[in-house]
């Protein structure tokens, strides 16, 4: 990734972090649970947009675009295209229905979660979506910036996904999303 575009991605997380402080949480209107629009424009691994809106899964944290792995093909594949591919295709497969848990009104983004019910089962078994994309190994639990997860359950979740070795975690060159996001904010912070 260039560096001019790690620190407008930098400026974005800040300016967001700062703005999700004071975000609306858990109103009412916020916890209704809608399905996601078939015309949803995936933006990456973990976020798309429908419309003005953006929504973005809470405590996820998918591959960054511009990053790499290496197949066991030797074929050198963005993980970030790869992240959001598998998004694209659990949110066709599942259906799920999201609620907003926070928004941040200047920038119309949606922190959601997303549940459903396998097209096989009674209705009473829920799948996370943020749960399914880590466990699969292609979505990272959400780091704040203090290096703390936002979500401690992903984090075990991860944990596990990365000792079976599943999905992006088979490839030993697998670009943590979360050390780049960290890493560039610390130099951030030292140029200040």
């Amino acid at each position: 990734m260039k560096r001019t575009k790690i620190l407008v991605f930098l400026g974005t997380i800040l300016s967001l972090n700062a703005s999700f402080t004071s975000a609306q949480t858990n109103s009412t209107a916020q916890n209704q649970w809608q399905l996601i629009a078939p015309n949803a424009t995936y933006l990456t691994g973990d976020t798309w947009q429908e419309g003005l809106e953006t929504y973005r899964l809470y405590g996820v944290q998918s591959c960054l675009r511009g990053t790499y792995i290496v197949n066991e093909h030797q074929v050198k594949r963005d993980c970030g295209e790869v992240s959001m591919t598998i998004l694209a295709a659990l949110i066709k497969d599942l259906s799920p229905v999201c609620a907003t848990v926070a928004k941040v009104e200047k920038s119309h983004m949606h922190y959601v979660v997303c549940s459903a019910s396998p097209r096989s089962g009674n209705g009473t078994i829920k799948i996370d979506l943020g749960t399914a994309l880590i466990t699969t190994g292609f979505a990272f639990a959400s780091l704040n910036l203090k290096g703390e997860p936002v979500h401690m359950p992903y984090l075990v979740t991860q944990v596990n996904a990365q000792k079976a070795h599943a999905g992006l975690w088979r490839y030993a060159n697998v670009p943590d999303p979360n050390t780049i996001i960290l890493d560039a904010l610390k130099k951030v912070q030292a140029q200040q």
